[in-house]
């Protein structure tokens, strides 16, 4: 990369995906650019990428992707005190406006006029560099590494949508599938204190559900073509030794909400997480008669934080779940990687690997 170089990876429509250069961003009185080092493909950048965008979030206007990063402190606003050039953070990618009602009530993560990235209105940071909020930036001890800080974003997904489905200690949970957001919800169930998890996905991916046992699970189902709705039932309370007490649903499916309703026990809680189909059909009487909680969980509020000290103090181990890296010039095979679902995090690397005095770790 030349000095100050910023090329970022845009996205102009369904499948057309350009490497191109933007400005370098200077820092407002409140903000840090950064030089982003890691960047991780989420499925939202898959969605934006294959289909537009997602729900009411539609491409409008060509934008960056990308949003779960790591860089490194390069400029600071004149108003930044508790971080300094050279610091190695990890980046909190979505912010409040600071003074609607939802902000006010600690709710930024819905705010209306947020910064969030990436949505249709803000460019995301798989890009070289990138401006955001000082707040938003935290800052990695040494010994973690830049890969890592990524994936602290899709772990603070995960642990948000645990506290949402008021996981306990000694709960019994079923997690929808093994992808990142399904693997991290099972490293955050367990960390909360679930002791039996179940997690289910098609039998195609069973790359996702072995690494799903390497990761402390009490059981796997492979989900065919064809399985009847209460045969999956009755193998999920096989796995549980009874219905579930909460259900982290990270699939969005219909399949996956209807099999979530009725494997719960009465009185449990189903957090959905997964944005797949638009509309669903689901067994709402059931659902009702035996009074099942069903919540939502949308990106994180105030979780970095402890994403940070679990995996900082050791208390979790997230590195298994980086499956691939690549260059940012190699993006559209990483992209192609990361929507064929052949491996599980893909990680884009804008700082070249060897590059000495980063830290980071290679599977």
């Amino acid at each position: 990369m030349a000095p100050n170089q910023n090329l970022a990876a845009v996205v102009h429509g369904p499948n057309d995906l350009r490497l191109e250069p933007r400005p370098v961003p200077e820092p407002a009185f409140n903000e840090v650019v950064l030089e982003v080092d890691c960047c991780g493909i989420c499925g939202t950048d898959i969605h934006f990428l294959k289909e537009g965008g997602f729900g009411a979030q539609t491409l409008i206007r060509p934008i960056v992707l990308g949003h779960e990063s790591s860089g490194v402190v390069r400029k600071v606003g004149s108003k930044v005190t508790h971080l300094k050039v050279g610091d190695r953070v990890a980046i909190e990618p979505a912010a409040g406006c600071r003074f609607c009602d939802l902000c006010k009530v600690g709710k930024y993560n819905v705010c209306l006029d947020g910064k969030h990235c990436t949505t249709q209105k803000t460019d995301g940071n798989c890009s070289n560099f990138y401006a955001q909020y000082a707040d938003c930036c935290y800052k990695l001890p040494d010994h973690v590494s830049m890969e890592e800080g990524a994936m602290l974003e899709p772990l603070s997904v995960a642990i948000y949508a645990t506290r949402r489905a008021d996981i306990r200690l000694g709960s019994r949970v079923i997690i929808f599938g093994a992808g990142p957001i399904g693997l991290m919800c099972l490293i955050a169930a367990k960390a909360m204190g679930a002791t039996r998890t179940v997690i289910l996905d098609l039998a195609r991916v069973k790359h996702r559900l072995d690494l799903a046992k390497e990761l402390g699970v009490t059981g796997t189902i492979a989900i065919d073509k064809g399985d009847k709705e209460d045969d999956l039932v009755r193998r999920v309370h096989e796995v549980l030794g009874g219905p579930a007490d909460r259900v982290l649903e990270c699939t969005g499916s219909e399949p996956g909400i209807r099999i979530s309703i009725k494997a719960t026990r009465n009185a449990g809680q189903i957090c959905l997480v997964g944005l797949g189909n638009e509309d669903v059909k689901v067994p709402m009487v059931d659902a009702i008669s035996r009074e099942i909680n069903i919540v939502t969980a949308m990106r994180f509020n105030h979780d970095f934080p402890a994403a940070l000290e679990i995996v900082a103090s050791g208390y979790v181990d997230i590195k298994p779940l980086a499956s691939h890296h690549f260059d940012l010039k190699d993006v559209h095979e990483a992209f192609r990687v990361a929507s064929q679902g052949e491996g599980n995090k893909v990680l884009i690397h804008l700082v070249p690997r060897d590059t000495n005095n980063k830290k980071k770790f290679v599977n």
